[in-house]
């Protein structure tokens, strides 16, 4: 039998938001869980089904499972909340009574509204944004720089283009990145130490930069025993990257700890960036 705490996020829709909740509250505790997130419940068969399954993945535990989740209709949700044999929390419930009495206002039951494409135009910024991060991935191109919110500047695989395409699709902010090559990195004690295509955008650019043995590592992952993965070089390219972000005054932020949602909240607060969605 296991001790571990087996969690189970349960929605009518994505997940997304339980997960998101859940994951929260038990970043709080310091317990060794395994969770897996089943979707779509949205009707009573479902429920059962979606039960049936949580109390077989949970026959041999030494606890109850956990369920985080956020049905909206109350039928398919009383199949989970009438279980004796799993611990439910549902967020919804938590909250709404509550906000119902303060607003004044009953709530709306829409399933997947939290998520769902109820405004177009919200749904035509994301991909907008999305398209913009897209096609200036990397230096691809530097035509539309003046178009963008920030421009995230650092060395390969310091986490550029994943936290460049988060702050597309979560905010809908215009996020172009570039790489920081060996001659980008070259010492220039007569020009602005900038590479040319990022000296008219200075006040859009932000410096991402990393421990070089967490360097080390994903680049080994990506071309294993390259010269490109080698210590030494990674050493030497963070180091240069971050004389030449403190030379021109370019602020700049160590993401080697932090998650890509801390990473572009901080983006967000350091920048003032306008959240677009």
């Amino acid at each position: 039998m296991s001790d571990v705490r087996r969690v189970f996020f349960v929605s009518d829709r994505t997940g997304i938001t339980a997960e998101a909740l859940g994951h929260s509250l038990l970043t709080q505790f310091d317990v060794v869980t395994e969770q897996a997130t089943i979707p779509f419940i949205d009707s009573v068969e479902k429920s059962r089904g979606a039960l049936k399954r949580i109390r077989a993945a949970s026959a041999r535990d030494l606890n109850r499972p956990i369920v985080f989740s956020t049905i909206i209709d109350q039928d398919v949700l009383a199949v989970l909340r009438d279980s004796k044999d799993i611990v439910l929390y549902d967020f919804f419930d938590t909250f709404i009574k509550s906000l119902e009495s303060e607003l004044k206002v009953p709530p709306q039951q829409i399933i997947g509204r939290s998520h769902g494409m109820a405004d177009d135009s919200m749904y035509d910024i994301r991909i907008e944004a999305m398209n913009f991060a897209l096609h200036h991935d990397d230096g691809a191109t530097l035509r539309h720089y003046g178009r963008s919110d920030i421009i995230l500047v650092g060395v390969s695989r310091s986490g550029k283009t994943p936290a460049a395409l988060y702050l597309a699709l979560q905010y809908g902010i215009y996020a172009a990145n570039y790489p920081l090559t060996a001659d980008d990195l070259v010492d220039n004690r007569f020009g602005s130490g900038l590479p040319q295509g990022l000296r008219h955008q200075k006040d859009k650019l932000f410096g991402l930069t990393i421990d070089p043995d967490r360097l080390h590592q994903i680049r080994q992952e990506r071309r294993p025993n390259s010269r490109y993965a080698e210590l030494r070089q990674c050493e030497y390219e963070v180091a240069r990257a971050e004389a030449m972000f403190r030379r021109e005054r370019v602020p700049y932020l160590d993401i080697t700890t932090m998650s890509i949602e801390e990473i572009a909240s901080t983006l967000i607060h350091q920048r003032g960036l306008s959240r677009r969605v």
